[in-house]
């Protein structure tokens, strides 16, 4: 696997871009998280259906044309310099195959940031535009809003990367050891629905893989990584970075899952590190090289996430 193509890094009064890809908005988080990136001295502008709500399935966030047109806008946009996701939920596998990638990828990189729902836009930009992207916090998120520890470390990493190349969980090492790697993952339970789709990796090899999720039964987390051991996706993986399972059942219940379907990968496994549906959830790039210690919980990358 090689190390994707990296953005380059935010300045003050850079315009970015706040889009609702997947499940609807409320107006009061995404107002303060506009605030919190003027904070910042951005620029932020809202998408034109960021707060729709689709009226038969109001589980999405307007229809899945006006949610691609929105993200697509934004990305093609020359005055914009990052799209950030607004919220997760559902809905990002709906508007994937309404996306022109040919002009996405003739607008030139830029930075994506979402994390859950939006895993399905981290596979479909490193594999559709090669680009690295950034598994964090989004700008209406709950943490985001009221978490200073995660919105200093997202901040960081759009404007000042290189303090932040060492990621310093706290994790323990579920399998010790250390392996180098390129970064990659998300959420557990759509890398497992996105297998066999023209827009998700045909598999981890080489890479160091992150995942979380949220919400879910032990059952259905066994079920989606027996899919993915069994499809061979994880066939040849570095290294896994576990993050959190908010919602899921507590450490003692889910570590013997762990264990028995990620031990005999044969690679170091560090768990509790704080990336995803956590507080103060830290700020993971996918698609850069980097190492892993699962001995000292820290991932380190070879180099910033954006230049």
């Amino acid at each position: 696997m090689k190390q994707l193509l990296r953005p380059g890094r935010l300045a003050p009064g850079a315009r970015v871009a706040v889009v609702a890809t997947s499940g609807p908005v409320p107006e009061e988080r995404l107002q303060a998280g506009l605030d919190v990136l003027r904070g910042w001295d951005l620029d932020p502008v809202a998408g034109p259906h960021v707060l729709d709500r689709q009226a038969e399935l109001g589980y999405l966030a307007g229809t899945d044309a006006d949610r691609a047109a929105d993200l697509q806008n934004a990305w093609c946009d020359p005055a914009v310099d990052a799209v950030l996701c607004a919220r997760g939920g559902y809905g990002a596998q709906r508007v994937i195959d309404l996306l022109d990638w040919e002009a996405m990828r003739a607008a030139g990189p830029k930075i994506l940031v979402g994390f859950s729902d939006v895993t399905v836009l981290h596979e479909a930009f490193a594999t559709r535009l090669g680009l690295a992207t950034l598994y964090g916090p989004m700008a209406a998120g709950v943490d985001f809003v009221k978490n200073t520890r995660a919105q200093e470390h997202l901040r960081a990493t759009l404007f000042a990367p290189e303090t932040v190349r060492v990621i310093a969980s706290g994790g323990t090492a579920l399998v010790p050891g250390r392996a180098r790697g390129v970064t990659l993952g998300g959420c557990l339970c759509l890398l497992a629905a996105e297998l066999g789709t023209p827009h998700a990796r045909p598999s981890a090899r080489g890479g160091l893989l992150c995942l979380e999720d949220v919400g879910e039964e032990t059952y259905r987390l066994d079920r989606y990584l027996t899919q993915l051991l069994r499809a061979g996706w994880l066939d040849g993986v570095r290294g896994v970075l576990l993050g959190s399972w908010e919602g899921c059942a507590d450490d003692a219940r889910l570590r013997p899952l762990l264990a028995d379907r990620l031990g005999g990968l044969g690679v170091p496994v560090v768990e509790n590190v704080g990336f995803g549906h956590c507080a103060g959830a830290s700020t993971i790039p996918f698609g850069v090289a980097a190492e892993l210690d699962a001995d000292t919980g820290t991932l380190t990358l070879d180099e910033p996430a954006l230049r």
